[in-house]
């Protein structure tokens, strides 16, 4: 199990659009994802989960991967989220 500590930078946060491209690539690794925020996790593949979050900009997230891919899963959600989600 592996984690990395993210800073949401796009303007409207994980919601709507955004939270779907994420959970989109969330849902390409066979690992197991979450995603925390202060004491809540949730399944990153699940949209539900990851809008239920909240999650703003400038906020901390926590992204969490155990599996066979687990390495190459944070680091391509991390690589996601610090291209700002297609918010440029």
């Amino acid at each position: 199990m592996i984690s990395r500590d993210v800073t949401i930078r796009n303007n409207v946060g994980l919601h709507a659009r955004p939270a779907t491209f994420f959970v989109q690539k969330a849902n390409s690794y066979k690992s197991s994802i979450w995603v925390e925020k202060e004491d809540c996790r949730v399944n990153a593949k699940s949209l539900l989960g990851v809008l239920s979050l909240g999650i703003s900009k400038g906020t901390e997230i926590t992204l969490i991967a155990d599996g066979q891919d687990e390495a190459d899963a944070v680091k391509g959600l991390a690589e996601l989220v610090d291209k700002e989600l297609g918010d440029n």
